[in-house]
């Protein structure tokens, strides 16, 4: 095994996904990230370049139609021919697929135990990405196929999905609501874009009671949602005892991010990685992927990315301590999670 046992992944060519108008989602964010990582952890990480994720893998999530209205829409004079949020150029459809391909690099490698960690600091994001629709910057749902590989590739039946991007995860979501092989938490912003990721939503047959969603208030921070996590993490992973956990990893519920309300702090990424990490290593052998979603204050993304990172290098340390909030200890207390789940 690696010594430093984090794999990291970056690659230029996701740069080429890019539109000649103002956007919070363009190359940019990644650009300056890449240099710092390569600055600050010269020869501690093991890196990785993407691969192209092949069709099979895609459209083991994604509809054949909806590809085909990728490819109709990239050669359009308009790029936002097919959505508001989410332009299509030439190079879009291929710059998402070496996304996903990334992510699927990595969990290989984490199979395999070349690495224990892995990040994949890549775009565009995916976990609004549904089967047949792509929208909020996404267009392929970069969790999903990882997870749907995961499945087929490896025969994994417990995988847990944790989103604590500022938006719900909707597309992730679609894709395993109906399945208990994939346990998918989302903690997000109340009313904020795609407006769903109500606590009722709860997944319907034997999905049912494995979609959990924590809408959370704004001006919630890192006290409220060390809270929250603290409470539903160890206990949801010492029940379902998960064979790996994928993180969709979304900085702009960051207080230095426009985008959002909520008041975290690049700290906090440290604290929740820890957490992540720790409840991995009691259940699955440490084996945690993050995968980038939102960020869009660049420089709040870059410092909650090295805290990140900085806490996937960390040798272990002692229980992250969780003090008791009572906004956020209300949330938990009439959540219908609980018909299904020991908190």
């Amino acid at each position: 095994m690696s010594t430093s046992k984090l794999g990291v992944l970056f690659d230029e060519r996701y740069f080429a996904h890019v539109v000649n108008r103002p956007t919070p989602e363009n190359p940019e964010r990644l650009r300056g990230l890449y240099s710092k990582v390569k600055e600050r952890y010269n020869g501690s990480l093991e890196l990785f370049s993407a691969r192209e994720a092949s069709l099979a893998e895609i459209e083991a999530v994604h509809s054949s139609f909806y590809l085909g209205q990728v490819r109709e829409h990239a050669i359009k004079a308009d790029p936002y021919s097919y959505d508001r949020d989410t332009y299509l150029m030439d190079a879009s459809l291929r710059t998402a697929q070496l996304a996903a391909g990334g992510c699927l690099e990595l969990a290989d490698r984490i199979m395999d135990r070349t690495i224990r960690h892995g990040f994949a600091l890549i775009r565009p994001p995916g976990h609004h990405a549904e089967p047949g629709r792509g929208m909020g910057f996404c267009i392929l749902n970069n969790a999903a196929i990882t997870a749907r590989y995961l499945q087929r590739r490896y025969q994994l039946g417990r995988i847990l999905i944790l989103d604590f991007d500022i938006h719900h995860g909707n597309g992730t979501q679609e894709v395993f609501y109906d399945s208990e092989q994939v346990l998918f938490v989302s903690l997000h912003q109340r009313g904020l874009f795609p407006f769903s990721g109500a606590p009722e939503e709860m997944g319907v047959e034997e999905g049912l009671g494995y979609t959990i969603n924590i809408p959370v208030f704004s001006q919630f921070g890192d006290a409220e949602y060390t809270f929250l996590l603290g409470r539903l993490l160890p206990n949801l992973v010492e029940q379902y005892l998960p064979q790996i956990i994928l993180v969709s990893a979304g900085y702009d519920g960051h207080a230095e991010d426009s985008i959002s309300a909520t008041l975290l702090t690049s700290g906090w990424f440290h604290t929740v990685t820890t957490l992540i990490k720790q409840c991995a290593r009691e259940t699955c052998d440490g084996r945690v992927l993050f995968i980038l979603e939102g960020g869009y204050n660049k420089q709040s993304l870059e410092e909650s990315v090295l805290a990140t990172i900085d806490s996937l290098l960390q040798a272990e340390v002692g229980r992250v301590g969780v003090y008791h909030s009572d906004r956020a200890a209300a949330l938990l207390n009439s959540h219908p999670l609980k018909q299904f789940w020991t908190l």
